[in-house]
């Protein structure tokens, strides 16, 4: 493994758990509520006010979309693999711990009989009971890491995000733009390339053609037509990929990237851990302002999961290479 490519996994790590946790001060806003509690604008942990919903959390943590990012980590950590099962049990016990924010989706799949022995059984059926039409952001919230997998081989990248993916979300929307996330990421590592947006509407129409159009709205340099804080449509999981394509496609760097994204307000902690882990993969992790990684409560958790899971990495390669 290459410097550069130890900086790009770890700039995916501290990338989602930044986003996320700066993004919980704008999270489930509107741009007008956004003005009219950071009048000043809003760009640091230490500005996020401390309302009934924000104050749960210690300022500069990181929320239930990173504690799932860590589970798939520790699962992959325990058995030196990607496996489904192995993720299920991860998360059920994460479940198991009183987290003060679940998503629904993933509330329903979790607390059905038997869901750790059989999570893909478990999430279709959800699906189902919805007639097909739940198409959340809970998954790809959490999946990017799987980009940094076995990154130098696209079809197990593929496949692992699709598998962990359907744990808790079946819809092919979910899983087509959690793949797209993760394929970029490994893109990025293997061969130092950044997807075009056609190559992205390849990958999508492979899954749903409903993916297409927010990958072309994504190219659109005014990220407001995005309408990231929709009311009826804050947690769709192609508004939060749509969020990091556009930042991946247009932001200059990681802050701009990221700020961007969360002062358009919307479910912003998850459209911010999105985008944060592209842009940390783009950038890399030296490009992270220095006051967002010193000012990350639990850093020393972050830190001590990467440097594992990097050396996991650094010995399968040794095995397979």
């Amino acid at each position: 493994m290459t410097t550069k490519q130890k900086d790009i996994i770890k700039g995916v790590f501290y990338g989602q758990a930044i986003g996320d946790a700066l993004g919980l001060g704008t999270e489930f806003l509107d741009k007008k509520q956004i003005a009219e509690f950071y009048p000043r604008g809003f760009s640091h942990y230490s500005q996020i006010v401390q309302d009934k919903h924000r104050s749960r959390w210690q300022i500069g943590a990181w929320t239930d979309d990173t504690d799932q990012f860590l589970c798939i980590c520790d699962a992959i950590l325990s058995t030196k693999n990607v496996d489904e099962t192995a993720f299920a049990k991860e998360l059920f016990k994460w479940f198991q711990g009183s987290p003060m924010g679940v998503g629904m989706t993933v509330l329903k799949v979790v607390t059905l009989p038997q869901f750790t022995l059989y999570p893909h059984k478990a999430s279709h059926l959800v699906w189902k009971i919805t007639n097909g039409k739940n198409a959340a952001n809970g998954a790809i919230m959490r999946t990017s890491i799987l980009g940094t997998w076995d990154f130098t081989n696209l079809e197990n990248v593929q496949r692992n995000t699709e598998n962990i993916a359907k744990v808790t979300h079946w819809d092919a929307r979910c899983v087509g733009s959690c793949v797209i996330i993760s394929v970029i990421i490994a893109e990025l590592l293997s061969n130092n390339k950044l997807l075009t947006a056609q190559e992205i509407i390849t990958i999508a129409d492979a899954y749903d053609e409903r993916i297409k159009p927010y990958v072309e709205l994504a190219q659109n340099e005014n990220i407001e037509t995005l309408n990231l804080d929709e009311p009826q449509a804050i947690g769709y999981t192609l508004k939060a990929m749509a969020s990091a394509l556009w930042a991946c496609f247009h932001a200059p760097d990681f802050a701009t990237g990221i700020l961007k994204v969360i002062n358009e307000g919307g479910d912003a902690d998850t459209n911010a851990a999105v985008a944060g882990s592209l842009l940390g993969a783009k950038f890399g992790f030296s490009s992270i302002p220095e006051m967002y990684v010193c000012d990350l409560a639990n850093k020393a958790v972050l830190e001590d999961k990467f440097e594992k899971y990097v050396q996991l990495l650094q010995t399968e390669n040794k095995k397979n290479g």
